[in-house]
């Protein structure tokens, strides 16, 4: 038989982590930013998925190019599955209209680690590991070479963008079994509205995963006060439904929080996902402003 799983994990607060998702997005807010995310999904199985990623981008302008750049780190894990990716992020930014577009590509390692027991009944209807080119050994790990590329376009009250993962599809090539990351494509969206109250503004978005096999969409409204809090609801189709909330630090620091209640029959046995999101971003300016001093002799 043939089964089909989840490869990628599903950031419920992607509208903050949206650069593990496209490329594109690196510099797009014209500062040096840094984002983090963990997430424990279904609590209460044993192996639960659990991962937890870290990025850093900032804009450049090497030889008068306008550009951005970062670097991402994920660590998913799952079972007895242990996966770690490392990627470096180069985007080019076009000013289009209003906005800006940038084109970006994600190079990088993909390092997947298992440690397993197999149990196989005794039988002769029954093959060992070792016998069965379609089951690991109990203890491996491979690296592959990854890809991504995506077109992200931002304005300062609407972006969206599309992305792929994994786009070369690497191999992970095992010692018995060859199994392979596959091809992951995205679609992403988000407005600002500003209501009559201009300490109020109102947060849409939505997102779109698919790997060509199965698929996932969240649609999500957020409403943010004075730009420092802000709370809503997602919903992710025939999954969960997901509460958000969140709130700005004096000195920038970005604090978010997610609860998944599963809606799917899985919600029987577990007890729903936590996700935290962690976020800062500054300017760091080398230019020193012109100033002029008088003297008291000369007032």
């Amino acid at each position: 038989m043939v089964a089909y799983s989840q490869q990628d994990p599903s950031f419920s607060q992607y509208m903050f982590s949206i650069g593990a998702l496209n490329p594109g997005y690196a510099g797009s807010n014209d500062m040096i930013c840094l984002n983090g995310a963990n997430k424990q999904q279904w609590v209460g199985f044993e192996g639960n998925p659990s991962f937890s990623y870290f990025s850093a981008s900032a804009p450049v302008s090497p030889f008068g190019i306008n550009s951005g750049v970062g670097l991402s780190i994920i660590s998913d894990n799952l079972a007895f599955n242990n996966n770690l990716g490392l990627a470096a992020t180069y985007a080019y930014r076009l000013s289009l209209g209003s906005g800006t577009l940038g084109i970006g590509v994600d190079l990088g390692l993909y390092n997947q680690a298992m440690s397993a027991t197999w149990y196989i009944p005794d039988g002769p209807d029954f093959q060992q590991p070792g016998q069965d080119p379609s089951i690991p050994q109990e203890s491996e790990s491979q690296i592959a070479f990854d890809m991504a590329f995506g077109l992200y376009y931002n304005t300062d009250n609407l972006y969206f963008g599309i992305s792929s993962k994994h786009l070369n599809q690497p191999q992970i090539k095992f010692e018995t079994a060859n199994p392979y990351l596959a091809r992951h494509y995205y679609a992403i969206a988000g407005y600002r509205f500003q209501l009559s109250n201009p300490l109020f503004e109102i947060l849409p978005s939505a997102v779109f995963r698919t790997d060509a096999r199965t698929n996932s969409f969240d649609i999500t409204a957020l409403v943010r006060y004075n730009k420092k809090f802000w709370g809503g609801v997602s919903y992710r189709a025939g999954d969960a439904l997901i509460g958000i909330i969140g709130f700005e630090l004096f000195n920038g620091l970005r604090v978010g929080y997610s609860y998944d209640f599963t809606l799917s029959e899985i919600g029987n046995y577990s007890d729903g996902s936590h996700e935290f999101s962690l976020g800062y971003c500054f300017s760091l300016s080398m230019d020193k402003s012109p100033q002029k001093y008088k003297s008291i002799r000369f007032l």
